[in-house]
């Protein structure tokens, strides 16, 4: 399989980049929200971002499209290998500059390999956990030497990538996640509203965890941190924001641990900064992470985070400054921490405040914006020929007119 061969032409003698991001869909969750966010930030002059969905676009297809080309049903089963010719014909069709692919997997292998074969002068893969979803294979090792980069979304992660999965040092590439700090800040009237809808008393403690509903996220656990914190906090309620294949698993485990009436499963929403408001805690229980999104954006909207330890989640959660920590399946700790912050509301408010601030200092989306453009443009700059400086342009004309 020949691979065809591009003439590079100097950004400053062009448009701007055309960058493709390779997904596989964009159900609700973490980086599917990330990605839409920078496909809505990014500089149209520097970079015009398309978004390819190997497979159907999903819920969050329609809010993907609303900011930028979506090109979907370019693979119809796990072996279907005219995907290559898809993504082939798309990247040449669209006159691709880049492609970046986002998660391990298949969309990780066929998006590298059609854009490599194509040409493209910059290929990256964007990652986003340190185990499942984003556990690489053996396949995607072998395009190790045809990938330019590999994004990790925290520092942590970065180390992951170089020593667990010993990818080049040169190559793995720190672009923390980014949260609009305009959109997640604190909204007391909002939060005051939802309760109201919600029937939980305007001074009652509440806690809530955001997530999709899958294995890794470990709402069992939030559920058994829950019961523990009810005997000391009666009054107390727990929001559960999100919805996936675990729902069924979770109501029931809710019915049997006595909380129906305290627990609430909200579902899929689209006014996460609201419902944070709502929050006295906000709680992550997953086995294991990279840097996740939701507590970056409890973060930004004042609420301290109680979180098991995985992950990055030490960067942000400073023990004691922007929240607290327990060991991953510990729900005796977690549901003590609980009970500390629902009873010292002056210290939870000082770690919001304190959470927020970090936030703005350091995972903002316009960091994460710049960061990604940075990088696709100084890959595409090092692959361009040389541009000729004053001092060469002068000696070319002059032996032109000898």
């Amino acid at each position: 399989m020949l691979r065809k061969h591009r003439t590079l032409i100097p950004r400053l003698d062009r448009g701007p980049l055309r960058v493709l991001f390779a997904i596989t869909s964009m159900p609700v969750g973490g980086a599917e929200t990330l990605l839409i966010n920078l496909l809505r930030r990014f500089d149209r002059e520097q970079i015009l971002p398309e978004l390819g969905c190997l497979k159907e676009p999903g819920p969050l297809g329609g809010a993907a499209a609303a900011v930028a080309p979506l090109h979907s049903g370019l693979i119809r089963g796990k072996y279907d290998l005219r995907v290559l010719d898809q993504l082939r014909k798309l990247v040449a069709r669209q006159r691709i500059d880049a492609v970046i692919t986002v998660g391990a997997g298949d969309k990780m292998f066929w998006g590298r390999l059609a854009a490599w074969l194509e040409g493209v002068p910059v290929v990256l893969s964007a990652l986003h956990s340190t185990g499942w979803p984003d556990t690489i294979g053996f396949l995607n090792r072998r395009l190790t030497p045809v990938t330019d980069g590999f994004i990790a979304v925290a520092d942590c992660h970065g180390r992951h990538l170089t020593e667990r999965e010993r990818f080049p040092e040169a190559k793995v590439h720190v672009i923390p996640n980014g949260v609009d700090t305009y959109r997640f800040r604190a909204l007391p009237d909002s939060g005051l509203a939802v309760r109201k809808r919600l029937g939980i008393p305007r001074n009652a403690p509440v806690c809530g965890i955001v997530a999709a509903l899958r294995i890794e996220k470990n709402h069992l656990l939030f559920l058994r941190a829950a019961a523990l914190a009810k005997r000391q906090a009666a009054d107390a309620h727990f929001l559960i924001v999100g919805d996936g294949p675990e729902r069924g698993k979770l109501e029931q485990a809710a019915a049997e641990l006595g909380l129906t009436k305290c627990v609430h499963f909200m579902g899929v929403r689209n006014d996460i900064p609201q419902l944070l408001a709502a929050l006295d805690v906000f709680a992550l229980t997953s086995h294991s992470e990279a840097n996740p999104v939701s507590i970056l954006e409890a973060m930004a909207c004042e609420v301290p985070v109680v979180s098991t330890r995985v992950g990055s989640v030490a960067e942000s959660i400073h023990e004691g400054k922007t929240g607290l920590l327990a060991d991953t399946g510990d729900a005796d700790m977690l549901a003590k921490h609980w009970l500390t912050l629902f009873n010292d509301q002056s210290r939870a408010k000082r770690m919001g405040r304190n959470a927020r601030r970090m936030i703005a200092d350091r995972w903002s989306l316009d960091a994460m914006v710049n960061g990604y453009q940075h990088l696709i443009q100084q890959v595409y700059d090092r692959k361009c020929p040389p541009v000729p400086t004053p001092t060469a342009l002068h000696k070319q004309t002059a032996s032109a007119t000898v």
